[in-house]
């Protein structure tokens, strides 16, 4: 694979988690003491992080290097046949704020998942450490 390659899978991961977790470039730039140039030339894929650089933002968004660093399917995974209750436990796992639920969301219905996954979010959204 090529640097430019590699650079875009890392420009497109990080754009994704960036996405999910609320953040634009500049939060991330200041939050990390980064310059905003240095982290938009990764959010677009013109220079690759160090591997320094990599850790940090690992750590930052509480994610794995695998998730910054690989290609990921876009092709969605199921593990339930009903196709509601599918749907309800990949908005669960979309949401990575709330991944945890998901072995406790298995064996309920589609409405119940949904009905935890949107009483955590509101309970979340008034929690001041967020």
């Amino acid at each position: 694979m090529s640097a430019q390659e590699y650079g875009k899978i890392i420009a497109r991961n990080l754009r994704r988690i960036a996405s999910d977790a609320g953040k634009s470039q500049a939060d991330i730039a200041r939050d990390l003491k980064i310059n905003k140039a240095t982290v938009s030339s990764w959010m677009n894929g013109t220079r690759i992080p160090r591997m320094e650089k990599i850790d940090m933002l690992a750590s930052y968004f509480n994610v794995t290097r695998a998730e910054i660093m690989e290609e990921h399917s876009s092709r969605k995974r199921t593990y339930y046949l009903d196709p509601e209750t599918a749907q309800a436990a990949q908005d669960l796992f979309d949401n990575r704020n709330l991944h945890a639920l998901l072995d406790a969301a298995r064996g309920n219905s589609p409405e119940n998942i949904r009905l935890a996954t949107d009483l955590l979010t509101k309970l979340k959204g008034t929690n001041p450490d967020g």
